[in-house]
């Protein structure tokens, strides 16, 4: 990757219904980063510090659409990517307010503090026992059906037949979305496939793989979520999107 240092570590199996990954991203560099965010269907809280920026935690609440922004001069890093089951069950507390932007949480939530940036492994070990001692004893079954079936086909799949597989009305469905994410679910849907081609076009495949109609279809839906075609995409000229040469870095 160029001129940054990426890892990601994927969460133990008791994680996974919650957990997305921990990653890492350090710019040792003394020059700004310039980079393109692109949606993910994640929701982040992230430990950074630069030499011009003091120690803070944030929560991102997600973004809908492609965005441009910096990775200041030697800046690290340290983020926890969550499924939406977390919103509700670890955070308890709605990202409907926060979507395409974020929050500052205080410094020692979870207890951590900028000791926690010295040792990325550390920090993993950290926060995965931390939401292990958040974890609910129970579940709406529904709630865990429908994320299993969405995640699963990679949001390749109608609101029609979740509906019908969860037995809850598309209605109430999307009134939970829009309460608690500040989304609807076809809309959460159509983020993960953008998500899931980012995979095909990291290996140079610049057709539809993710149920869209037809080419077109995903030349405008890659182009609505990046700003730019699969081709362009594909290039990823001097690392301008960092998710994508994260994806083929790994």
């Amino acid at each position: 990757m160029n001129g940054f240092e990426f890892k990601i570590i994927k969460p133990q199996k008791s994680l996974a219904d919650f957990v997305d990954s921990f990653w890492m991203l350090h710019n040792p560099s003394d020059k700004v980063i310039e980079t393109t965010g692109l949606p993910d269907g994640l929701i982040d809280i992230s430990l950074s510090q630069s030499t011009k920026e003091a120690f803070r935690v944030v929560q991102l609440g997600g973004q809908t659409q492609y965005e441009q922004a910096t990775i200041p001069a030697n800046c690290l890093i340290f983020c926890i990517s969550f499924k939406l089951l977390a919103v509700e069950y670890i955070f308890k507390e709605p990202v409907a307010d926060i979507v395409n932007s974020g929050r500052i949480l205080p410094d020692d939530f979870w207890d951590f503090s900028e000791n926690d940036l010295q040792d990325f492994n550390l920090f993993v070990e950290k926060s995965a026992s931390k939401i292990q001692s958040l974890l609910p004893k129970e579940i709406d079954s529904r709630k865990q059906k429908l994320f299993e079936l969405i995640y699963q086909s990679k949001g390749a799949i109608s609101v029609k037949e979740l509906s019908e597989r969860v037995f809850w009305s598309s209605r109430q469905i999307n009134r939970y979305f829009n309460q608690q994410f500040g989304i609807s679910l076809k809309a959460y849907c159509n983020i993960l496939r953008f998500r899931a081609s980012l995979e095909h076009i990291a290996q140079g495949k610049l057709f539809p793989e993710q149920n869209f109609t037809d080419q077109n279809h995903f030349i405008k839906a890659i182009k609505k979520f990046s700003g730019v075609v699969p081709k362009e995409l594909s290039k990823n000229k001097n690392d301008s999107f960092i998710l994508l040469s994260a994806i083929k870095s790994k």
